[in-house]
Protein backbone atom coordinates (compact mmCIF):
# COMPACT_ATOMS: atom_id res chain seq x y z
CA UNK A 1 0.00 0.00 0.00
CA UNK A 2 1.20 3.12 -1.33
CA UNK A 3 -0.26 5.91 1.11
CA UNK A 4 -0.94 4.56 4.45
CA UNK A 5 -2.85 7.86 5.42
CA UNK A 6 -5.06 7.63 3.30
CA UNK A 7 -5.69 4.08 4.38
CA UNK A 8 -5.92 5.44 7.94
CA UNK A 9 -8.27 8.44 6.87
CA UNK A 10 -10.38 5.53 4.88
CA UNK A 11 -10.53 3.40 7.97
CA UNK A 12 -11.50 6.15 10.26
CA UNK A 13 -14.93 6.89 8.33
CA UNK A 14 -16.07 3.48 10.50
CA UNK A 15 -17.28 5.01 13.86
CA UNK A 16 -15.57 2.53 16.72
CA UNK A 17 -16.12 2.67 20.25
CA UNK A 18 -13.08 3.42 22.67
CA UNK A 19 -12.07 0.81 25.14
CA UNK A 20 -9.75 0.65 27.72
CA UNK A 21 -7.76 -3.34 28.28
CA UNK A 22 -6.10 -4.27 31.61
CA UNK A 23 -4.45 -7.06 32.88
CA UNK A 24 -1.71 -7.87 35.20
CA UNK A 25 1.99 -7.69 34.22
CA UNK A 26 4.42 -11.64 35.43
CA UNK A 27 5.59 -9.33 38.58
CA UNK A 28 2.06 -8.26 39.36
CA UNK A 29 2.09 -4.44 38.36
CA UNK A 30 -1.38 -3.45 36.45
CA UNK A 31 -0.94 -2.63 32.67
CA UNK A 32 -3.41 -0.71 30.76
CA UNK A 33 -3.96 0.41 27.25
CA UNK A 34 -6.48 2.52 25.09
CA UNK A 35 -7.56 0.70 22.20
CA UNK A 36 -10.70 0.88 19.86
CA UNK A 37 -9.80 -2.32 17.87
CA UNK A 38 -12.36 -4.75 19.66
CA UNK A 39 -15.24 -7.01 18.37
CA UNK A 40 -17.01 -9.54 19.28
CA UNK A 41 -15.88 -12.88 17.71
CA UNK A 42 -18.50 -15.75 19.20
CA UNK A 43 -21.99 -16.06 21.31
CA UNK A 44 -21.06 -19.72 21.79
CA UNK A 45 -18.56 -20.07 23.52
CA UNK A 46 -18.92 -16.04 24.67
CA UNK A 47 -15.67 -14.66 22.67
CA UNK A 48 -14.36 -11.24 21.79
CA UNK A 49 -10.87 -9.62 20.03
CA UNK A 50 -8.83 -6.45 20.36
CA UNK A 51 -5.59 -5.77 18.99
CA UNK A 52 -2.46 -4.14 19.98
CA UNK A 53 0.34 -2.40 17.75
CA UNK A 54 3.54 -5.07 18.13
CA UNK A 55 5.67 -1.67 19.10
CA UNK A 56 3.75 -0.98 22.16
CA UNK A 57 5.19 -1.24 25.94
CA UNK A 58 2.44 -3.29 27.38
CA UNK A 59 2.81 -6.05 24.19
CA UNK A 60 4.81 -8.61 26.36
CA UNK A 61 2.78 -8.36 29.65
CA UNK A 62 -0.22 -9.14 27.26
CA UNK A 63 1.19 -11.99 25.41
CA UNK A 64 2.06 -13.50 28.57
CA UNK A 65 -1.35 -12.74 30.59
CA UNK A 66 -3.47 -15.43 31.17
CA UNK A 67 -6.51 -12.95 31.85
CA UNK A 68 -7.36 -9.61 31.04
CA UNK A 69 -10.03 -6.88 30.98
CA UNK A 70 -12.05 -4.98 28.33
CA UNK A 71 -13.77 -1.91 29.66
CA UNK A 72 -16.39 0.07 27.11
CA UNK A 73 -16.15 3.60 27.77
CA UNK A 74 -18.87 5.30 28.48
CA UNK A 75 -19.42 9.19 26.67
CA UNK A 76 -17.75 11.05 29.68
CA UNK A 77 -14.76 8.80 30.42
CA UNK A 78 -12.14 10.88 27.57
CA UNK A 79 -9.56 11.73 29.51
CA UNK A 80 -9.40 8.37 31.16
CA UNK A 81 -9.01 7.16 27.31
CA UNK A 82 -6.39 9.91 26.98
CA UNK A 83 -4.51 8.75 30.06
CA UNK A 84 -4.34 5.00 29.24
CA UNK A 85 -3.29 6.18 25.24
CA UNK A 86 0.16 7.32 26.37
CA UNK A 87 2.92 5.62 27.65
CA UNK A 88 2.89 6.56 31.65
CA UNK A 89 4.13 4.34 34.91
CA UNK A 90 0.70 6.67 36.48
CA UNK A 91 -1.93 5.16 34.74
CA UNK A 92 -3.51 3.77 37.76
CA UNK A 93 -2.72 6.33 40.02
CA UNK A 94 -5.09 7.97 42.24
CA UNK A 95 -7.83 5.53 40.58
CA UNK A 96 -11.07 3.95 42.19
CA UNK A 97 -10.18 0.37 41.27
CA UNK A 98 -11.71 -2.76 41.68
CA UNK A 99 -10.17 -6.39 41.52
CA UNK A 100 -11.73 -9.03 38.86
CA UNK A 101 -10.71 -12.43 38.02
CA UNK A 102 -7.59 -13.25 38.45
CA UNK A 103 -6.52 -10.09 40.36
CA UNK A 104 -6.88 -8.04 37.02
CA UNK A 105 -7.76 -4.29 37.81
CA UNK A 106 -11.38 -3.33 36.84
CA UNK A 107 -11.90 0.51 36.13
CA UNK A 108 -15.57 1.98 37.30
CA UNK A 109 -18.64 3.50 35.48
CA UNK A 110 -17.23 1.72 32.35
CA UNK A 111 -20.55 1.16 29.53
CA UNK A 112 -19.73 -2.35 29.98
CA UNK A 113 -16.58 -4.88 31.03
CA UNK A 114 -15.55 -8.23 29.73
CA UNK A 115 -13.23 -10.18 31.83
CA UNK A 116 -11.27 -12.79 29.76
CA UNK A 117 -9.37 -15.38 29.75
CA UNK A 118 -6.47 -15.37 27.01
CA UNK A 119 -7.78 -17.87 24.72
CA UNK A 120 -5.38 -17.22 21.60
CA UNK A 121 -2.84 -15.07 19.85
CA UNK A 122 -2.56 -14.20 16.17
CA UNK A 123 -0.63 -12.20 13.82
CA UNK A 124 -1.72 -9.88 12.32
CA UNK A 125 0.88 -7.47 10.68
CA UNK A 126 1.86 -4.67 12.83
CA UNK A 127 -0.61 -5.51 14.88
CA UNK A 128 -1.34 -8.75 17.96
CA UNK A 129 -4.41 -10.04 17.65
CA UNK A 130 -6.09 -11.30 21.05
CA UNK A 131 -8.85 -13.44 20.90
CA UNK A 132 -10.41 -13.98 24.61
CA UNK A 133 -12.98 -16.34 26.40
CA UNK A 134 -15.64 -14.38 28.17
CA UNK A 135 -16.15 -15.16 31.56
CA UNK A 136 -18.06 -12.86 33.00
CA UNK A 137 -19.49 -9.01 32.31
CA UNK A 138 -21.24 -6.57 33.35
CA UNK A 139 -22.87 -3.52 31.53
CA UNK A 140 -24.40 -0.16 32.96
CA UNK A 141 -27.08 2.13 30.82
CA UNK A 142 -24.67 4.15 29.93
CA UNK A 143 -23.87 5.80 26.26
CA UNK A 144 -20.73 5.08 25.02
CA UNK A 145 -18.01 7.20 24.00
CA UNK A 146 -16.90 6.93 20.35
CA UNK A 147 -13.85 7.50 17.50
CA UNK A 148 -14.66 8.58 14.18
CA UNK A 149 -12.32 10.47 11.73
CA UNK A 150 -9.50 10.56 14.24
CA UNK A 151 -11.47 12.32 17.14
CA UNK A 152 -13.44 11.25 19.34
CA UNK A 153 -17.24 11.58 19.22
CA UNK A 154 -20.89 11.14 20.82
CA UNK A 155 -23.95 9.51 20.15
CA UNK A 156 -26.71 12.32 20.04
CA UNK A 157 -29.73 10.47 19.05
CA UNK A 158 -29.13 8.62 16.24
CA UNK A 159 -26.56 10.54 14.92
CA UNK A 160 -22.92 10.85 15.76
CA UNK A 161 -21.39 14.23 16.87
CA UNK A 162 -17.89 15.16 16.52
CA UNK A 163 -16.71 16.25 20.12
CA UNK A 164 -15.35 19.53 20.61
Amino acid sequence: MSDQRQFRNALGQFPTGVAIVTTLAPDGAPIGVTVNSFSSVSLDPAMILWSLDKRAFSLPAFQAAPRFAVHILSEHQEALSNRFARASDEKFSQLELCRGLGGVPLLTDCAAIFECTTAHLYDGGDHLIIVGRVERFATEDRQPLLFHRGRYARLAGDACLQAA
